[in-house]
């Protein structure tokens, strides 16, 4: 079957009790009992729940995965996945990652005794030298939050196999519609669904994606020991969202193209971030990679007195932190999503002051490019 026809009906079957074609938002937090040891198959909701065992079945197969768990957040799902890592193992962590996955790292499980190292992994021979004895993990994520660069998924899971380190990658910014990474060798996908997996901007979750059963038996038991689950209203929503998320991701992409075009002709506009663009140095491998190159574009100012001007001028675009929903978004990832990144490393990855990042929505496109140029006027 084909992407849309899936998304549409994996685990979506009409209700048994009514025929509703939509899933029903199970909200209960138990489930009754017809004996000691006999129920049907829902004894607890932290542990089960059929709104929630829907999405998880229907983003699964979207992802060309055996199995998949809805978490809370996008960062309870990376948190999640980590627990396979021991203290005193070595995880690589793309050097240019979300700003919250780089706290998690360096705040958190650093003092848990789990070693991590930034690599730059668009380079193959450079995130083969950060390999050691102990190295557990590499986590990427591609095209990266902000500057879009574009990492190897197939080179990179055969070094880190060669070396008996799983690979995981955050998906988010493409989607399984315009990249699916386990069908290059990538381990285990984690999403925010709060972004465009759900796709309008009101609801917070994550999910995890893998075909090990060994692993998924252990983030499965971590879901349900830790508790950090999707609700059913929000795996509803997001239900709702994987629906339309073929046709939405056409129109991202298609937007994000001529917007990044736009920015790139601009006098004002310094450098321009998207895969799409022919100058862009991974933009052969991004042909490759995806099907689509998506609706993140971002741009430099050349310092943060313009980037303000821009960000604070735009009447359609909303100044906001988010990204991947229907409404355009622009952001500021120095102050905002990558605040807790060194401002060294910041600059030395291009998250300058002056950087500015859009979300490209899918109102008419020459509604956005003209909000962009009167801010940058």
């Amino acid at each position: 079957m084909g992407f849309s026809t899936i998304a549409i009906h994996a685990g979506n079957e009409p209700d048994i009790a009514t025929g509703a074609v939509s899933v029903p938002i199970y909200q209960t937090s138990t489930y009754a009992q017809e004996a000691l040891g006999k129920h049907k198959g829902f004894e607890y909701a932290r542990t089960q729940n059929p709104t929630r065992s829907a999405l998880e079945t229907n983003i699964a197969a979207l992802e060309n995965a055996k199995f998949g768990f809805a978490f809370a957040s996008g960062m309870s799902a990376i948190d999640a996945v980590l627990k396979l890592v021991r203290a005193g193992e070595h995880v690589i962590l793309g050097d240019n990652t979300y700003g919250g996955t780089f706290r998690l790292f360096s705040k958190i499980l650093s003092n848990y005794g789990v070693e991590f190292d930034l690599a730059d992994t668009t380079d193959i021979p450079n995130l083969e030298r950060a390999f050691k004895p102990n190295t557990k993990m590499v986590f990427v994520e591609t095209p990266t939050n902000p500057v879009m660069s574009v990492t190897d998924l197939k080179a990179v899971s055969d070094l880190a196999h060669a070396n008996g380190a799983t690979v995981v990658c955050d998906n988010t910014f493409m989607s399984p519609y315009f990249q699916q990474p386990l069908n290059f060798g990538v381990d285990i996908v984690v999403h925010s669904t709060t972004k465009y997996l759900n796709g309008h901007s009101d609801s917070v979750g994550g999910f995890v994606a893998l075909n090990d059963e060994k692993d998924a038996e252990w983030i499965g038991f971590v879901q349900n020991g830790i508790g950090a689950i999707l609700s059913p209203f929000d795996s509803f929503l997001v239900l709702r969202g994987t629906k339309t998320l073929a046709v939405r991701m056409d129109a991202h992409d298609k937007n994000g193209r001529v917007v990044a075009n736009f920015l790139a002709e601009h006098p004002k506009v310094l450098k321009v971030y998207y895969p799409g663009l022919v100058s862009h140095p991974q933009h052969e491998l991004a042909k490759r990679q995806q099907s689509g190159f998506g609706g993140m574009v971002a741009f430099e100012t050349g310092s943060l007195s313009n980037a303000k001007s821009v960000l604070e001028t735009v009447k359609l675009c909303i100044l906001g932190e988010s990204l991947g929903g229907v409404e355009s978004l622009i952001s500021h990832p120095a102050t905002m999503t990558h605040a807790s990144v060194p401002q060294e490393t910041r600059e030395k990855l291009g998250i300058t002051d002056g950087l500015v990042r859009i979300s490209v929505g899918i109102e008419d496109v020459e509604d956005i490019i003209a909000d962009i140029d009167q801010a940058l006027k």
